[in-house]
């Protein structure tokens, strides 16, 4: 009863009258009419008690007229106001609206922790509708406060504290799901877009749909006013709930959809995971009115954000292609038409460029975003192969690699060569459907720059995955050969290994075999013979390995049967290739882990996709205590994020970031500074400049050294040191 009459009082004095966007949907009775309707009620009472106590059996709430609020002056709606106006001369109308501000000026306009705590109550004891709409105006000032329109005329209660704000925020977004689900007569958890549009001819929806759409709106606002990663990761994991709501409000679905593609695709920490996970929930329970622009939009958010790529952006681009790859889960028949349309616009941009044969045309091939977007369709590919909707992209994708290794066929451009390679080698394995690599990583290994002596010294360390593009000093370093020839080893390997069960393995493997024979006869570097030696002789023993088995059989190679070949030893893993690929890729992972500090990384976290993914699947519903943390803070909408460091600090640590970035940033590939490689567009450079010596001047303007005599010293120094290769090869 206590909290009964507080919530009474609170009606009386307290709370704003009804308008804008709360009371939309539902006109407020006008006092006048309320009196007369209560009177004609308890007329009926006398005359036909028998079916008033039906009326009370069926349908209680309609006799229960004062459960609305209609006695008071505050719940009538202000447009009733202005309508009785009309009748009313000037005078009449300048006393009646001053008498009307006055009444409206509460007890100093403050939300307290006690009333906040007796709708609370009320809620959870009876269920009652009237405190459930003081809370949502509540909620509305909460979302709305700081805003540039606060000073509204309309609202009663515009000052609160913080600990008001959060036990607001806190309550509305944990219970209101479950709330408004009861009002509406629907199951506590889930549904799809059918039931939504069942309802939506009810009478409860007819009645309480505004507070619906008050609700995901209010909900909407302060999700674009947040600055802080766990509020806005807490607030959409609890509107996740209620995502089957805004089926019935398609603007609110786009802007919703819009809201959480912008965090998914910007957001830090767990956020674009929690965002990623509402799209997903969303296009679950609303299909076909979401699917196609969210499909849309990720792809878009990817794009966006794999135009660079370094050691720091790896990881991070890694985890949204798995988004993007996941989300084609949801439905495959929709996600193949997107996807054809996608790789269609690859294929036209190859396809300007064979024809233009222009910087500009190769530019566009010759990119991150170009070279991301092969990489996305590739994963999707191997990840959906075996499923018939998927399947007959394999093909045309195939064609477009082979078509971008093919393009500019220069020594500058191994590192994307060989990604290309990487993709085909991924493709092959998950269609088991043979394609030519070995000839693209042939070629690769005749090129005059791999057969040429280091002039250029040792070099920095190359990370092929980081790069699409050799700088030219680059290309006379050691490291870099190294780098590439130990790549296109492993990815032969890689691409042997995958048949080294078949039938036709000997004659598979006969050409690659005669040119790696080729290769070490040509090269003078001993690492690089040894390689291709122990290569040689797995792929011989592998060729005897099949040839034994062969001996024993007596189908024709177009039979069926050949399936079976070997079919017991593919699965132990017997055949040497298998066991030599495995050493091979342990050498490679130490090696990538040497060249990125892992630990440094920036995004690392958010890389292990399905780890962060069952953490957030794994989440209960009632998540109150994680949102008593994250709403414990000072913050207010209007103010700046608890977590939003000073100026200064921001600048210590641009700094501190300029001082720990590693000097492989300044040989970034950037598309702008793509130019094709050719002896006629090269500058002459003299011996001077060959290493790219620059040093900087006081006022920080880069000049080179002396030209003459460092040019001797480089020359001499660069003339000892052949000799002693020489010497030692």
């Amino acid at each position: 009863m206590g909290a009964k009459k507080k919530v009474k009082n609170l009606e009386n004095g307290a709370l704003y009258q009804e308008g804008g966007d709360i009371s939309s949907g539902k006109r407020s009775v006008p006092k006048k009419e309320a009196r007369e309707h209560k009177q004609q009620l308890e007329r009926l009472k006398e005359t036909q008690p028998e079916f008033y106590k039906y009326l009370e059996e069926v349908d209680k709430e309609l006799l229960d007229f004062h459960d609305e609020g209609i006695e008071d002056d505050a719940e009538t709606d202000a447009d009733d106001a202005i309508e009785d106006e009309d009748d009313l001369d000037d005078e009449d109308i300048d006393q009646r609206r001053s008498g009307a501000k006055e009444k409206e000026k509460p007890a100093g306009g403050a939300i307290t922790m006690d009333m906040v705590d007796s709708w609370c109550n009320a809620i959870q004891e009876n269920g009652k509708i009237a405190p459930v709409r003081c809370l949502l105006r509540v909620f509305r000032t909460a979302c709305h406060y700081g805003d540039d329109g606060d000073g509204d005329s309309s609202a009663k209660l515009t000052v609160m504290s913080s600990d008001v704000f959060n036990r607001i925020m806190l309550f509305t977004l944990s219970k209101m799901d479950g709330i408004l689900r009861n009002l509406m007569k629907l199951p506590s958890y889930g549904g799809k877009k059918e039931k939504i549009l069942d309802i939506k001819n009810s009478k409860q929806w007819k009645t309480y749909n505004h507070l619906v759409k008050s609700y995901l709106g209010n909900s909407l606002h302060v999700l674009n006013q947040m600055t802080d990663a766990q509020m806005i990761s807490f607030t959409l994991r609890r509107l996740k709930y209620s995502s089957l709501f805004l089926g019935a409000f398609p603007t609110l679905l786009r802007k919703y959809v819009k809201v959480a593609l912008h965090f998914w695709g910007t957001g830090s920490g767990d956020l674009p995971v929690v965002a990623f996970l509402f799209l997903r929930d969303l296009c679950i329970r609303l299909g076909s009115d979401c699917l196609d622009e969210c499909l849309k939009g990720l792809y878009k958010a990817y794009v966006m954000n794999c135009q660079f790529v370094n050691a720091s952006k790896l990881q991070h681009i890694h985890f949204l292609r798995n988004c993007v790859i996941e989300f084609l889960r949801v439905d495959l028949p929709t996600a193949y038409q997107h996807a054809f349309v996608f790789i269609r616009q690859l294929a036209m941009i190859l396809r300007e460029a064979l024809d233009m044969r222009t910087k500009e045309a190769f530019r566009k091939v010759y990119e991150w975003k170009y070279i991301n977007c092969l990489e996305l369709w590739t994963g999707a590919i191997c990840e959906y192969g075996s499923e018939p909707d998927f399947k007959p992209l394999a093909y045309p994708l195939t064609q477009i690699i082979s078509g971008v290794v093919r393009l500019v066929p220069t020594a500058r451009y191994f590192p994307l060569r060989l990604r290309c390679a990487r993709m085909l080698n991924r493709i092959a394995a998950a269609t088991n459907t043979f394609i030519p690599i070995s000839m693209l990583l042939l070629d690769m290994l005749e090129m005059k720059e791999l057969h040429m002596p280091p002039t250029g010294g040792v070099g920095k360390a190359v990370d092929l995955r980081t790069i699409l593009k050799v700088s030219k000093p680059a290309l006379k370093t050691r490291s870099f050969q190294e780098a590439c020839v130990f790549s296109v080893i492993e990815e032969l390997t890689e691409h042997l290994a995958q048949w080294s069960y078949s039938v036709a393995f000997f004659e598979l493997s006969f050409i690659p075999a005669v040119r790696l024979r080729s290769f070490c006869k040509s090269t003078k570097v001993e690492r690089f013979r040894k390689e291709m030696r122990e290569l040689i002789r797995q792929i011989e023993a592998n060729s005897e390995f099949t040839n034994e088995k062969r001996t024993t059989i007596s189908f024709l190679p177009n039979d069926p049967a050949v399936t079976s070949f070997l079919e017991d030893e593919k699965k132990s893993g017997a055949s040497p290739l298998t066991k030599h690929v495995a050493t091979l890729r342990q050498r490679a992972q130490q090696r990538n882990d040497s060249l990125m500090e892992s630990s440094v990384i920036v995004g690392a976290e958010s890389s292990v996709f399905e780890k962060k993914l069952a953490e957030s699947d794994e989440e209960n519903d009632g998540a109150g205590d994680d949102g008593a943390a994250v709403f414990s803070s000072s913050w207010l909408p209007g103010k700046e994020s608890r977590d939003k460091p000073p100026k200064e600090d921001k600048k210590k640590k641009n700094k501190k970031k300029s001082k720990n970035r590693p000097e492989e940033a300044l040989d970034e590939d950037i598309v702008e500074d793509l130019v094709l490689s050719s002896d006629e567009e090269e500058e002459p450079m003299d011996d001077s400049t060959a290493d790219g010596e620059i040093v900087k001047t006081q006022k920080g303007n880069p000049k080179r050294k002396n030209k003459r005599k460092p040019a001797k010293n480089a020359s001499s120094k660069n003339a000892q040191e052949s000799k002693k290769r020489k010497q030692s090869h």
